[in-house]
């Protein structure tokens, strides 16, 4: 561990995802260097951030003691809540932001899976909203929303790539909820995306701008879209799709109904999915709608950032600043304990990333924190460590077909909205995927 008042900035066994070198350059080229060592060095500022997303629920006076809890024999500073807001304040976003944009990205795996798909890097785009403290430099900038059972906090849209086989996060953008995610997208995409990949989305993204930034950057889609979209037949294929355009973009489109059955019975809905996989042959419809449910992989990722790690509470900062800090340090937080959680199930050939437990993964490094123990890395390398160990000992079963009834619930609130009826069932469902029954006539 780094010596005298460096020795509290750590993050135990997750500091080797993000070492002490990596923070420093982010520091040196953001100019936030500490001009002179004090009992709060910037580098150490920077682990007490991501520290406080381990700890969510604990303020950062409590946090500290967390850090330095098994610095054993060694006189380290006790700040007041007051130091250590000073501190935050005088670092600033900019670190954070470099930190997040040099671990984002589709961690590094030999496991398949749902990774890559016939050559094509599997990614999904989608947002949420997260709450904000009600203060009056925090509505200046985000709003509440208007009506539904959302509580009284002001919120801030966010929007992210993910790869959908490691959960990983490509890149991400945030900022005031009253700008809709149509609006923020089309910018990510053309940052996050490149050939090679194919991006799953949502019917709320099949806008012309959107599809135009994806196909600008050489990477495919796979979209779903409105029915009531026009889109002309120009050729009937053999698998039950036809070809068709996009404002000019050649596509394929493929018309489907869908059928869950369940122990209480059946339900058919209707897809419309659009792709830019225009060859039946080597991307073979059926093959397509299959692929179309990794998108809820997006969803997942989420709930472990919303619900496991925020633990359903609003963010800290109370200032637009302090929630750009923030917001990035839970990225990166977020993104370097999938990074561990990969490098674990990437010693077992054969084993998908979406078997981890991620509560369990939280609660390693949580523990590994107030141990200050696997700070540095040994003379041999240890890709699994003791938190890949526990990934390993605890695998979820392999995923089975499930169903599971929509909730409604406020973002905020561990309880149910008054008036809901929350059912909570999982189901076992068989799906049948019906590809012909919405194929169109061939074109006049």
């Amino acid at each position: 561990m780094a010596e005298g008042a460096f020795a509290p900035g750590h993050l135990g066994e997750l500091t080797q995802h993000v070492p002490f070198e990596m923070v420093d350059a982010v520091l040196t080229e953001t100019g936030k260097t500490q001009v002179r060592v004090r009992d709060l060095p910037s580098r150490v500022v920077v682990y007490l951030l991501l520290a406080g997303c381990l700890f969510n629920d604990r303020g950062y006076g409590q946090v500290w003691h967390r850090m330095v809890a098994g610095l054993h024999g060694l006189a380290v500073a006790a700040p007041t809540a007051a130091a250590l807001t000073q501190a935050r304040v005088r670092l600033g976003a900019a670190p954070l932001k470099a930190l997040f944009d040099l671990v984002r990205g589709p961690a590094a795996t030999s496991t398949r899976g749902w990774v890559c798909w016939r050559g094509l890097l599997v990614t999904a785009i989608d947002g949420t909203t997260l709450s904000v403290p009600d203060t009056a430099t925090n509505l200046a900038v985000f709003t509440k929303k208007a009506s539904g059972n959302t509580g009284s906090y002001p919120h801030l849209r966010l929007l992210a790539v993910v790869c959908c086989g490691t959960r990983t996060v490509i890149d991400a953008v945030f900022g005031p909820s009253g700008i809709g995610e149509t609006s923020y997208a089309p910018a990510l995409l053309t940052r996050a995306l490149r050939a090679g990949m194919i991006v799953l989305a949502d019917r709320g993204f099949a806008t012309n701008d959107i599809i135009t930034a994806i196909t600008s950057t050489g990477a495919d889609l796979l979209i779903r879209c409105k029915t009531n979209r026009k889109l002309p037949a120009v050729d009937r294929l053999a698998d039950g799709s036809y070809l068709s355009h996009w404002m000019g973009t050649p596509v394929r489109v493929i018309e489907a109904e869908i059928t869950i059955a369940t122990r209480d019975g059946r339900r058919t809905g209707s897809y419309r999915l659009v792709t830019t996989l225009l060859d039946p042959h080597t991307y073979p419809a059926f093959d397509l709608v299959t692929l179309y449910h990794q998108r809820w992989e997006i969803e997942t990722a989420y709930l472990e950032l919303k619900s496991t790690i925020l633990g359903g509470h609003i963010l800290r900062a109370r200032t637009p600043e302090g929630i750009t800090q923030e917001v990035y340090a839970l990225l990166t937080t977020y993104q370097i304990l999938r990074q561990a959680i990969t490098n674990a199930t990437d010693t077992r050939p054969g084993t998908d990333p979406d078997r981890a437990s991620f509560t369990i993964t939280l609660n390693a490094a949580r523990d590994q924190l107030v141990q200050a123990a696997g700070i540095i890395a040994d003379t041999v390398t240890d890709l699994v460590g003791h938190i890949g160990r526990l990934v390993l000992a605890n695998l979820l079963p392999k995923r089975r077909t499930r169903l599971s009834p929509r909730a409604v619930k406020r973002a905020t609130s561990r309880y149910p909205a008054k008036g809901l009826n929350i059912n909570r069932t999982t189901y076992k469902a068989t799906i049948t995927i019906n590809i012909t029954a919405l194929t169109p006539p061939p074109p006049p």
